[in-house]
């Protein structure tokens, strides 16, 4: 039989002479005691400055959306103003130019004459096409094209479709001029549509190209 071995705490009898794994130390100096509260204090704070920067990095991406669709919002009410204000102004025009048409239908005539004076001083006559050449219109058409070297003869024929006192057709032999306010009307408020609708998908490719950067929390 081997000799007998004395009893040791720290001595494992059992096989191949194993000892048992060491214990926890129990008891500690006062430095070390020091050095671990810093530690876990240091990685106390760690964790809570982590958790902060995340909820920094959170706030700051909800701020950035909220920004993002406000300023879709404004630019949506920015779009609606200025197409408010443009049909206004289209609405004003209308009754401003309607008026002053109603009162001095010769107006346009008298102003496409004076612009014609070169291309029908030559000619040996105009036909003059209007709703209703009163005695008064022809006067003022007749001295009009007078004024602007016409020396010709002056034609008036009634248009009953004319849509206006103030739409008229001016033929010469070779060319023709024509003027309505209903047409003049519905071409500058096409262009007014196809000008709000450019303006609208300018601003949205604008609100798609612009991206809103998330500052990077605690930077």
């Amino acid at each position: 039989m081997a000799d007998p071995r004395p009893f040791n705490f720290d001595q494992d009898f059992g096989d191949a002479g194993q000892h048992a794994p060491q214990r926890k130390k129990r008891v500690y100096l006062a430095n070390e005691v020091d050095l671990i509260r810093t530690a876990a204090f240091s990685e106390g704070e760690g964790a809570i400055t982590a958790r902060a920067k995340q909820t920094e990095a959170q706030a700051l991406t909800e701020i950035a959306e909220a920004c993002r669709q406000a300023l879709g919002t404004l630019a949506e009410v920015a779009r609606d103003h200025r197409r408010g204000s443009a049909e206004l102004a289209l609405v004003a025009a209308r009754k401003i130019a309607g008026g002053a048409l109603d009162r001095f239908p010769e107006a346009p005539i008298k102003a496409a004459l004076e612009a014609l004076g070169r291309e029908i001083e030559h000619q040996p006559r105009l036909v003059i096409r209007i709703g209703d050449p009163s005695d008064a219109l022809r006067a003022a058409v007749e001295s009009a094209a007078a004024d602007a070297g016409f020396a010709g003869q002056v034609a008036f024929r009634a248009d009953p479709e004319a849509g206006s006192a103030a739409a008229f057709v001016i033929e010469w032999s070779d060319g023709r001029a024509a003027f309505d306010p209903d047409e003049v009307a519905l071409r500058i408020q096409q262009s007014f549509e196809a000008a709000l609708a450019a303006d609208g998908a300018h601003g949205e490719a604008l609100n798609q190209a612009t991206h809103l950067s998330t500052p990077t929390a605690g930077a």
